[in-house]
């Protein structure tokens, strides 16, 4: 299956055999405990605090550039790079001490893991989280039992947007890329997949930078990951409209 941009356009449930989510913005609303970190390390650096909402812009493309990011004050800056590696150090060992106090999995993504795991389909988190921090929050949150493969942003030499780590995970999991559906939050997400040659569906929640979740270019829109379980499992020929997913966008507390 080769698909093209379009929600919906080209995204067959019928010959979907494994799915691949992100995690931060996706599977677990995780901005609380990243903000703390960020918090923690500029009040270390004397810099001034930035609110919540900023931390949500920077973040998705791993933990050096959400600090270059926070330290540069904008998403494409850059920072002193002796004031980053020290932001950087502090940032790490705070957020692995702390990375689950607030960290919480977004609404239907429990349930529609171990819908999609029961069925039988195979499973993955394909993140730009470092591996070991993504793994201490999977297996915190009790989630990780559903995934048979995890890449983070530094198991391989590549990460996202590049299609290594789809077609690593594809290959892990045994299917082609095209049976491997990519579900997140970004354009980063959607990048990913199309390089990748998989299909991909995007939430309409989680911390791409602006705009709506319908103008990332993805095959579909599902308002949980317990409403894409169940258009899965229901094996139609094609992908129902996010509307008919569930009777309204997910609401994260």
């Amino acid at each position: 299956m080769k698909p093209s941009p379009g929600p919906g356009a080209a995204l067959d449930p019928r010959a979907i055999r494994a799915v691949a989510f992100d995690l931060d913005g996706t599977l677990v609303d995780s901005l609380p405990d990243l903000a703390d970190a960020a918090a923690a390390m500029l009040a270390h650096l004397g810099r001034p605090p930035v609110d919540e909402a900023r931390v949500r812009g920077f973040v998705g493309d791993g933990v050096s550039r959400l600090v270059e990011r926070l330290l540069a004050g904008c998403r494409e800056g850059v920072a002193d790079p002796a004031e980053a590696a020290r932001g950087i150090q502090f940032f790490t060992e705070h957020y692995a001490a702390h990375l689950s106090r607030r960290s919480r999995p977004y609404p239907g993504v429990a349930d529609g893991l171990r819908r999609l795991a029961a069925a039988g389909f195979g499973l993955a988190c394909v993140t730009n989280k470092p591996e070991r921090f993504a793994a201490a929050l999977l297996s915190s949150l009790d989630l990780h039992h559903h995934l048979t493969v995890l890449v983070g942003g530094d198991t391989l030499a590549a990460r996202k947007p590049r299609p290594e780590p789809l077609l690593h995970t594809a290959a892990r999991l045994e299917v082609q890329p095209g049976a491997l559906l990519m579900v997140g939050d970004s354009e980063v997400d959607v990048r990913c997949a199309r390089a990748a040659g998989c299909p991909v569906a995007c939430v309409p929640y989680g911390y791409r930078p602006a705009g709506p979740a319908d103008a990332l270019g993805a095959d579909a829109i599902v308002p949980s990951i317990d409403a894409l379980a169940l258009a899965l499992l229901e094996g139609g020929a094609a992908f129902p409209p996010a509307a008919a997913l569930a009777p309204a966008a997910i609401t994260v507390p």
